[in-house]
């Protein structure tokens, strides 16, 4: 059984073939350790956003397999489109020093294409802002957006996703009592 698929996200316009399996950016979970062995499966980590620059630096220097990119690498991609081989992404919070680190990381490992915001209002107007502004500085970056509240009915969660300017999107999945 073939597992792999193919995905261009509707804002940033990457194209991401993988195993879609995220790793979740928890801090005993999305480690760099983990990413390294996922992205061998061509599965997805969100790596926790307690990492420091240097260590982004130092992952990025040690497994540059992880964090790969190639531009136009299919035919039937678009002439303005990358094929995305990287199977990592940065998290943040919606802070503003959520911000400037996850800017100042993105500027020192280019190659990361994918930014997980991840916070546990996703709805929020707050956050829905922040979602505006982290597109508006990173228009090429694939978003992940979560947590969107499982309560959201239908109509509230495509006004959501329209707004926010996300590409992927994470719901909290709660068992009904």
């Amino acid at each position: 059984v073939d597992l792999e698929c193919t995905f261009t996200f509707r804002n940033s316009k990457q194209t991401y073939s993988g195993i879609p399996i995220i790793v979740a950016n928890m801090d005993t979970v999305g480690t760099f350790e983990m990413a390294v062995v996922m992205s061998q499966h061509s599965m997805f980590t969100a790596i926790h956003k307690h990492y420091t620059l240097g260590d982004w630096k130092l992952f990025a220097a040690n497994h540059p397999e992880c964090l790969q990119e190639e531009e136009n690498s299919h035919q039937w991609l678009h002439d303005s489109e990358f094929h995305i081989e990287s199977h990592v992404a940065v998290s943040s919070g919606s802070g503003d020093s959520d911000l400037e680190k996850m800017s100042s990381i993105l500027e020192a490992v280019p190659q990361v294409k994918f930014i997980c915001l991840d916070v546990a209002n996703g709805y929020s107007e707050h956050f829905v802002e922040f979602v505006k502004l982290v597109r508006a500085r990173f228009p090429e970056h694939t978003i992940m957006v979560g947590m969107v509240a499982p309560a959201l009915d239908g109509e509230a969660k495509r006004e959501l996703f329209t707004v926010s300017a996300g590409d992927i999107f994470s719901e909290l999945l709660v068992p009904s009592y």
